[in-house]
């Protein structure tokens, strides 16, 4: 806790223990993608059993990932996750620039949810919204989310509980539905969609291994948010216990969870049609209208307006822990430190909510989430790296947990990241050219802030808040 933190005699709530910590990193990984991606995915790779076979590597990615990053948030359990990794073993100019980028990404992320919650929207009141509203509701959306972060804690993890619960019953309905009620085969496994429309989806990007590396990209998108409970670090109850269990249980789940949902859309629906289906139309609200009436369809469309927001509404939480750890380092403005009556830092979440709400008006869901998942994944491969660094560099400091398999479960995770982003760049150059501008522009700022800023040796980065 930084001395402007205690001078007010204010410090974070640790209220989230392990159902809720579980639960917020499930409501912010379920939420948008699986809805939409295996339209792009099938584009990408064009036969289902490719397109399952990506959600299991990203999966695996994952799952390895939360092995990696489990030790870090064990050893540093403070608000602003891998800003703290990073700063403990790279220094602050690598902290600073994570948590510049990650300020950017996660408002890019926030905007594509906010556009996609509207997109569910409009497909529940039958496409009744307008242009102007399609552009003008996702602002409003993000509003009533960063209201919601605005209360404890406690009560942001429990609307976090409710809206997990929301959305495993979603998936679990669409999956059942599609097997049970549809006139569905398991005929179309063996069919292919790669001659389908594919709208919107780059040629670089179809077939081969770049193709299946930017079916990768869609999946990791999916799947993003895994380690998101690590950037509230400062907030869980006994984190060097459940921070790691959290995000492995978490994890393990969601990747059951979408082979079921996306084995029921193949089973559904061919291939071909899968990739001829329009930009912005949910592949899930598709499957629904297979096997269900019109109020059926409705309500579960309304399901997934919900599972969206709830994407959305713990990404404002999370996210805005970010600027809050660089004010408390003296690398952002003094106010992203300020808490509220119900300590929580309120100035950080405004700032997010209107960060994201400038980007809704200037991108779409898919270049958005392209850039995002570019410059997420930069930085959690040089995180993995951190593991190795901090353990030559403080080999006697506590870890109440250890990665599991060191060092080959690390050197796996990072090599196969490696992979991920080459994939990308060679599918989608621009967009990667994109994110890395993004991270450049962080240079000058930090230039700025370390003037002022006080030097941090690496132990000072360790221990809770």
């Amino acid at each position: 806790m930084s001395h402007a933190t205690a001078s007010r005699g204010l410090r974070l709530d640790r209220g989230l223990t392990l159902i809720p910590a579980t639960a917020v990193i499930m409501a912010n990984v379920i939420g948008t993608g699986v809805f939409m991606k295996a339209r792009v995915m099938t584009a990408n790779v064009g036969s289902p059993g490719l397109v399952l076979t990506a959600y299991i590597a990203a999966g695996l990615l994952a799952l390895a990932g939360c092995l990696v990053l489990g030790e870090l948030a064990a050893m540093m359990p403070r608000s602003g996750g891998a800003f703290n990794f990073l700063g403990a073993a790279y220094g602050r100019r690598w902290a600073f620039l994570y948590a510049w980028t990650q300020g950017l990404a996660v408002g890019a992320g926030v905007a594509a949810v906010a556009i996609l919650t509207v997109t569910f929207l409009n497909d529940a009141t039958g496409g009744a919204l307008s242009p102007f509203q399609l552009r003008a509701l996702p602002v409003a959306v993000i509003g009533v989310g960063a209201g919601l972060n605005l209360l404890s804690v406690r009560a942001t993890g429990g609307v976090a509980t409710c809206l997990t619960g929301i959305k495993i019953g979603l998936v679990l309905t669409i999956a059942f539905g599609a097997f049970a009620l549809s006139d569905g085969s398991f005929d179309h496994f063996g069919m292919n969609g790669a001659a389908g429309a594919a709208h919107g989806v780059p040629e670089a990007s179809r077939l081969g291994l770049g193709g299946f590396g930017a079916a990768m990209a869609g999946a990791l998108w999916s799947y993003n948010g895994w380690a998101i409970i690590t950037t509230v670090g400062g907030e869980v109850r006994d984190p060097g216990r459940i921070l790691p269990k959290a995000m492995v249980l978490a994890t393990l789940l969601v990747l059951v969870l979408y082979l079921f949902i996306n084995a029921s859309y193949f089973f559904a629906m061919t291939p071909l049609e899968i990739t001829d289906l329009p930009e912005h139309v949910s592949v899930a609200g598709s499957t629904v209208e297979r096997f269900a009436g019109a109020g059926l369809t409705s309500l579960l469309t309304t399901g997934l307006v919900i599972s969206a927001y709830g994407t959305l509404h713990t990404s404002l939480l999370t996210g805005s822990r970010i600027p809050f750890a660089m004010a408390t380092r003296g690398l952002a403005p003094a106010s992203f430190r300020k808490l509220n009556r119900r300590q929580v830092p309120s100035t950080a979440v405004i700032a997010l909510a209107l960060w994201a709400s400038a980007l809704v008006l200037t991108g779409t869901f898919d270049s958005l989430t392209d850039v995002t998942i570019f410059l997420v994944w930069v930085f959690v491969g040089l995180t993995g790296t951190a593991v190795f660094r901090l353990r030559r560099r403080f080999p006697d400091a506590p870890r109440p947990y250890r990665v599991f398999g060191f060092p080959v479960v690390p050197v796996l995770f990072l090599l196969a990241t490696g992979f991920m982003l080459a994939s990308m760049l060679i599918s989608t150059p621009m967009r990667c050219l994109a994110g890395s501008a993004m991270i450049i522009t962080g240079v000058p700022v930090y230039a700025f802030f370390r003037r002022h800023a006080p030097k941090l040796e690496g132990e000072a980065w360790f221990g809770e808040e």
